[in-house]
């Protein structure tokens, strides 16, 4: 299926959220809403075969470009540290009058959810923590490979955004996947569009070194920040995610009071986009449960 197709009874529409303007793939006149957040680097298209799905639940769904991400604004002004991505989607449901919603939030979309869950624990109601980042344990081989995963993922990211090209872009795509044949032809040409606007260019270097840095380490999720959460939280990982092992988020799912555990089938670190069947089935059973 292409984007046209997976996003039929779907609109693009912008909305300011505070200064910057936001990109948001949007399906749903009424029911509760939910915000969709892709990772580093990422963007809606990401979720393009689970925001009608979800929608078609009863839910009012909103897949959004993180502040610095796909089409919505990139300032140069601002650190690319957890506690802004906090900031943006919070101003992101302020200006549509949400006062609280569910929030699927995936890699780097995951840890702003835990975060605005720590800081703003008013505004969320329930998490999907999908192959998410910013969890730190407790033991010394977990800070181990967390801190390589972070420099790791900096590596291969800086890689795709210095020089874009189609090759680079469906490379560190296919990295992504757990099967490589999942990367679509329309998908390299959308992130590479992403990739080479001149904000992107602007602004990507920039998120590339900010957002893995040492510094924004100080923001990751420890066991006592975990065990503090009361939200009810989906940890939802795949079987072939390349970065953190699944290990680490069923870990996450029982420090977490009210927690759970599942995990999606021949899928790399973007489950939502290669099993969408899967995931839609079990992030809609969560979210109307």
């Amino acid at each position: 299926m292409t984007f046209w197709s997976s996003a039929l009874g779907a609109e693009i529409r912008y909305h300011q959220a505070g200064p910057w303007r936001t990109r948001s793939l949007e399906a749903g006149t009424s029911g509760e809403h939910v915000i969709m957040i892709g990772g580093l680097t990422g963007h809606v298209e990401g979720f393009v075969r689970n925001v009608v799905p979800l929608a078609e639940l009863g839910l009012q769904v909103h897949a959004i470009d993180a502040i610095g991400h796909g089409f919505s604004d990139k300032p140069l002004d601002v650190t690319y540290h957890a506690p802004l991505f906090t900031e943006h989607l919070l101003a992101f449901m302020d200006g549509l009058g949400i006062e609280k919603a569910h929030m699927v939030g995936q890699s780097l979309g995951g840890w702003t959810a835990l975060h605005t869950a720590r800081t703003n624990p008013d505004r969320l109601g329930k998490i999907v923590f999908a192959t998410g980042a910013g969890i730190l344990l407790d033991d010394e081989a977990s800070r181990a490979q967390s801190a390589e995963v972070h420099a790791r993922v900096g590596s291969v990211t800086k890689k795709a955004v210095d020089a874009p090209t189609l090759e680079s872009v469906r490379t560190r795509l296919e990295w992504l996947m757990a099967d490589p044949a999942s990367v679509t032809d329309e998908l390299v040409q959308a992130r590479h569009r992403i990739y080479t606007l001149p904000d992107s260019r602007e602004a990507m270097p920039k998120l590339v070194a900010e957002q893995p840095s040492e510094e924004n380490r100080a923001y990751l999720l420890t066991e006592d920040d975990l065990v503090k959460i009361e939200h009810e939280v989906l940890v939802l990982w795949s079987d072939k995610n390349p970065t953190t092992p699944a290990e680490v988020g069923r870990r996450a799912s029982e420090l977490l009071p009210n927690g759970r555990f599942d995990l999606i089938t021949d899928a790399g670190h973007w489950p939502m986009f290669e099993q969408p069947e899967q995931f839609n089935a079990i992030v809609g059973e969560f979210l109307r449960d």
